[in-house]
């Protein structure tokens, strides 16, 4: 059936409620670059600049099309690249790295005064989140871990709640991407954010990393959505499309309707590495995220 045909047979019935959710969709299936422009009471689009490799000077224009409002994991040098055509930076890079975080006190002499001096540029560029790891293990245990990355993290917060940044740490898998990255499981990082105590410290919960480390996903969020303050998307297996033909195995949509219903309202950042057309396959991801 075609939009036409639908659209008569729509009419016999004289049910014009129908007409209504029947011909954004014809439409949306005639041309893939159409996007839903979420809710004013949903969550907010955002994407990751280092999958897509396109110059932002190109790539924020297409992505203000779809809907998206942030280009996110940027230095501050490239925040008014993003920002002149109406887009924020959701995420700000910091001075840590994947595999040296705070979890080693040799490093907090170096990361504080960094992360105090980075939180200061967000506030004054109007960057809402700014991201931090753990680092490796590196033979380590994981309740040592968490003292000392309480630790440091607690000496930048009062800078953080001043200025009203939230530093986010993220879940990464230490199974497939990140061999011996600690902040690799949801109940550590909740329990790291517990001893910070700070509303200004979040978890970046990667969907993707997740599935791979523990499953679970809908309910962990359910259960663990007051300590996330950030999400990352992608298909498992290979971290790349999950549109309804891909060979993967996560159902977004009803985790982007699990995710509404816990009130989040802040980004949600697409982080899939394409394996087809990248603006096409990044619409494609937005209509699906969005709710």
């Amino acid at each position: 059936m075609n939009r036409r045909q639908a659209i008569k047979a729509v009419a016999a019935t004289g049910a014009l409620t129908a007409i209504s959710r029947l011909v954004p969709s014809m439409l949306a299936q005639e041309n893939p670059a159409v996007t839903t422009t979420p809710a004013s009471n949903s969550f907010k689009h955002s994407v990751c600049a280092w999958c897509y490799r396109i110059p932002l000077e190109k790539f924020a224009p297409e992505a203000k099309k779809m809907g998206i409002e942030s280009i996110e994991l940027l230095n501050p040098a490239d925040w008014p690249k993003v920002q002149q055509h109406g887009l924020t930076c959701a995420v700000s890079n910091g001075p840590s790295t994947i595999v040296n975080g705070f979890n080693r006190r040799e490093n907090h002499a170096k990361y504080v005064p960094a992360f105090i001096e980075r939180i200061k540029e967000c506030a004054n560029g109007g960057i809402p989140n700014v991201i931090c790891f753990s680092g490796n293990r590196k033979g380590q245990s994981d309740e040592e871990g968490l003292e000392i990355c309480a630790e440091g993290l607690k000496q930048i917060m009062s800078a953080a709640e001043k200025a009203k940044v939230t530093v986010i740490m993220e879940l990464l898998n230490s199974k497939v991407n990140h061999k011996d990255y600690q902040c690799d499981r949801t109940a550590w990082g909740v329990e790291l954010a517990k001893r910070v105590g700070s509303e200004r410290f979040k978890l970046l919960y990667d969907i993707y990393h997740m599935q791979v480390m523990e499953g679970d996903v809908i309910r962990n969020i359910q259960e663990n959505a007051a300590y996330i303050g950030h999400y990352h998307t992608a298909g498992n297996p290979g971290r790349n499309e999950f549109e309804p033909t891909d060979e993967q195995e996560l159902n977004y949509p009803a985790i982007m309707r699990a995710i509404h219903k816990t009130g989040f309202r802040g980004f949600v950042g697409q982080e899939f590495v394409p394996t087809r057309d990248p603006l096409t396959s990044l619409a494609a991801a937005i209509k699906i995220c969005t709710v």
